[in-house]
């Protein structure tokens, strides 16, 4: 029992040692560890003409060796109506190709695909496959770990697909294309003694859109603070704002709520 119980803390401190690549608003190109479980809820909101929308995420995430990873995620919000309703739902898979590996420093690359079907009608410029649009996506993403500190880009291209449903077919760009670029801090703890400790990262975020023909764009800068407890659970808080923006939108001006809770060794 001990020797189990043993491996299964040093599992955890395997996937939060490198704390800081666990941005909020991005993925990197680092994997979770295999056979891991992460669960996620999320809430995020802005206020409309004096009106609080806000959409709650639950997401399921699978490490299923140590390259390739998996995410299911579902969507309720009062984005588009007064009520809160079911949206719709996405599926995410990242395939890691590429790790070069030195001493407190790493190399990661990694290829990404979504896919996602929503209920909403198409009337925003962005599209966007967190609930709002139905679509597919493909990119590339790139992580460095400098020690306490971790870089990561990533570009893709979006699809967004007629759906099957009464609100009609998309009525602006149907394509667009996406880049983020990442850093993360490890803060705290200044020297790692037990995987009890709690982390304390902090990031900056760009997160950016473009759609093709229609002279629509947007740049946004998102500040985030991070808590891991355990090496088992994360808290996250974030706040996008535009740098940027001539695309109208609901994800500017946006808070990011998150809670995530991680099983090794399944």
């Amino acid at each position: 029992m001990k020797v189990i119980l043993l491996a299964i803390c040093l599992e955890a401190l395997a996937c939060f040692a490198h704390a800081q690549e666990l941005y909020v608003n991005t993925e990197p190109a680092s994997n979770m560890a295999a056979h891991s479980l992460g669960i996620r809820l999320e809430n995020q909101g802005f206020t409309q003409a004096s009106v609080f929308k806000n959409r709650t995420t639950l997401e399921a995430m699978y490490g299923a060796t140590g390259k390739i990873m998996v995410h299911a995620s579902a969507y309720v919000s009062n984005f588009y109506q007064n009520n809160q309703r079911f949206e719709g739902g996405s599926f995410y898979t990242k395939y890691r190709f590429l790790s070069v590996d030195a001493v407190q420093t790493h190399f990661r690359g990694a290829v990404f695909g979504k896919a996602a079907f929503s209920r909403n009608p198409y009337t925003m410029q962005e599209i966007a496959l967190e609930g709002d649009n139905s679509g597919v996506q493909g990119g590339l993403v790139f992580t460095q770990l400098l020690h306490k500190l971790a870089i990561s880009g990533s570009a893709s291209y979006l699809r967004g697909l007629n759906s099957d449903n009464r609100f009609g077919a998309i009525t602006g760009a149907k394509e667009a294309l996406a880049y983020t670029l990442s850093a993360g801090y490890l803060v705290l703890p200044k020297q790692y003694k037990s995987y009890n400790q709690v982390n304390l990262n902090l990031y900056v975020e760009l997160l950016g859109k473009n759609n093709p023909g229609y002279n629509q764009n947007y740049l946004d800068v998102a500040p985030a603070a991070q808590l891991i407890f355990n090496s088992v659970c994360r808290l996250d808080f974030s706040y996008r704002t535009p740098l940027y923006n001539n695309m109208h939108r609901n994800s500017a001006n946006m808070y990011l709520l998150r809670f995530e809770y991680n099983f090794f060794n399944l």
